[in-house]
């Protein structure tokens, strides 16, 4: 959660339900893309000309930024990745067209392109990738989504099914907000087909190959996004699962087909092509892991943010995901939600106002009550909802942190929820507390720590050097692009976590 847009989450919503009712208090907004094609077939871009692209991207822009967590603060590291951006976009058909790359300052591996060149990558990425040349696989990979104009296509195609929901809403009065919340932020990321997919690792193999790096790193790449997907799982208890934050939601991809792309490109290549390991992993080193200042910090069940001097613990169990629009938590079963943001108050408002009248007027809300929290006055009120999973209890929790600035608690769960659950979520609304001016100095992100491996170490030795609470190996492994049991040669780079001080 972030200052600019009172907290910072991820790149879509955790659950339809949540969103379904996020979008009862929240807008909509539009997606983007972008080029020249190399279809055997035009595309389908009814609505985009070169010139609407490079508006629609202009214009899109911020509206990624505050969406996705904002621009990552290290000028050094923006513009090595600018300069391998440079290199890649200058092989194309159209080096001399303007391209903006972006580090966005976001945990979640991501990386997307928008209209008029715009091509974004997460320090999450950032820090799962293990060379510059898998790296220069991911952007030429987005960079081949642009000149193959799958993003021209796919913004055509969305504005045309929000044109055909709004129409079939004014006719039929029906809800549109399943319709609706295809045309947020989550759109940036909607996924491409296969065969777009292929032809953008096709075009992104070429350009990497061309700027000298060796192509068989797209497939390691997709290796490790395998593996974090695996981790991401096996975390949240849900293993088997595919997370909703995977890169191949958007991007789904067959490894088979890239592996062997890439090693016809690389046969043909010939001569030496770099992987540039060491070079990658100390331009890296001293990145923020993890969630940064401005978002606020997930400690195991406990959610702490010292720019906005606030924290609470979430239920025993429940698996937290901090982004740019709320945190959300989710028990293991996934059967209970909990959602915390914050909001505006109108000087000398009332909360059970502000609830039943702004927050959600339209749920039929039973009568609020007024209560305290550390001091702090606050007022909940609930009601039951029919979803597409069945009936839902809410509750809604509104706190005034002070004159005009409120954070506020969603709590979803099924109607038999247990009580040993209810009585859960009171205690997080009641351990929610301000920090102290000292409690928030002390808070320091975690950080990536490249380190020389030594004579003796090994990954179990290295794994618990890892300033995460669980999993020590499983993410020491898949950081580095490693299998279990792997050794280690001294001398070698590794990536660890380590506290921030």
């Amino acid at each position: 959660m972030s200052r600019h847009s009172v907290f910072s989450l991820g790149r879509r919503a955790l659950v339809g339900t949540v969103l379904a009712l996020s979008v009862l208090v929240g807008g909509v907004g539009v997606i983007g893309a972008i080029a020249p094609s190399s279809h055997a077939e035009e595309p389908f871009t009814l609505f985009m000309s070169e010139s609407d692209e490079e508006r629609i991207g202009r214009e899109e822009h911020p509206k990624v930024l505050e969406e996705f967590g904002g621009t990552y603060e290290d000028p050094a590291l923006s513009k090595y990745v600018v300069s391998l951006g440079e290199l890649l976009k200058n092989t194309t058909p159209h080096g001399k067209r303007r391209y903006t790359f972006t580090v966005l300052d976001s945990d979640v591996v991501n990386a997307f392109a928008l209209p008029g060149g715009y091509v974004y990558v997460s320090r999450g990425l950032l820090a799962l990738a293990n060379d510059e040349a898998e790296l220069a696989g991911v952007l030429g990979h987005e960079i081949g989504h642009v000149v193959a104009r799958h993003t021209a296509e796919r913004y055509s195609n969305a504005t045309i099914t929000g044109i055909g929901a709004l129409i079939l809403g004014a006719v039929t009065k029906s809800d549109l907000v399943g319709n609706l919340a295809q045309l947020g932020a989550a759109a940036y990321v909607q996924g491409f087909s296969r065969d777009q997919e292929f032809e953008a690792d096709q075009l992104g193999i070429r350009y990497m190959t061309q700027a000298g790096f060796d192509p068989k790193a797209m497939a390691s790449f997709l290796s490790s996004l395998g593996a974090e997907d695996k981790l991401t799982a096996k975390i949240a208890g849900r293993e088997g699962v595919e997370p909703e934050t995977s890169l191949f939601s958007s991007h789904p991809r067959t490894a088979d087909r890239v592996a062997a792309a890439a090693q016809s490109a690389a046969a043909k290549a010939g001569g030496s092509i770099a992987r540039d390991r060491d070079i990658y992993l100390k331009k890296i080193d001293g990145m923020i892991y993890g969630d940064s200042p401005k978002q606020g910090f997930v400690r195991g069940r406990e959610f702490l943010h010292p720019e906005l001097r606030l924290a609470f613990e979430a239920p025993p169990g429940f698996m937290l995901r901090n982004s740019s629009a709320a945190l959300i938590g989710r028990s293991k079963n996934g059967k209970s939600i909990l959602r915390f943001d914050g909001g505006r108050l109108a000087r000398g408002g009332s909360l059970s106002s502000y609830i039943v009248n702004e927050w959600a007027p339209n749920l039929g809300l039973g009568r609020p009550e007024d209560f305290t929290v550390s001091g702090m006055e606050a007022a909940t009120a609930n009601a039951r909802v029919n979803t597409d999973d069945g009936p839902r209890e809410i509750r809604l929790v509104a706190i005034r942190y002070d004159r005009n600035q409120i954070y506020r608690f969603m709590f979803v769960g099924a109607p038999d929820i247990p009580a040993n659950l209810d009585e859960a979520f009171r205690d997080t609304v009641y351990s929610f507390r301000k920090l102290s001016n000292d409690e928030a100095r002390q808070l320091k992100p975690h950080r990536i720590k490249v380190v020389s491996v030594k004579k003796g170490d090994t990954v179990d030795s290295l794994a618990k050097r890892m300033a995460v609470s669980d999993f020590k190996l499983d993410t020491f492994l898949t950081l580095n692009g490693l299998a279990p049991g792997a050794r280690l040669k001294p001398g070698s780079l590794v990536k660890l976590v380590v506290a921030g001080r």
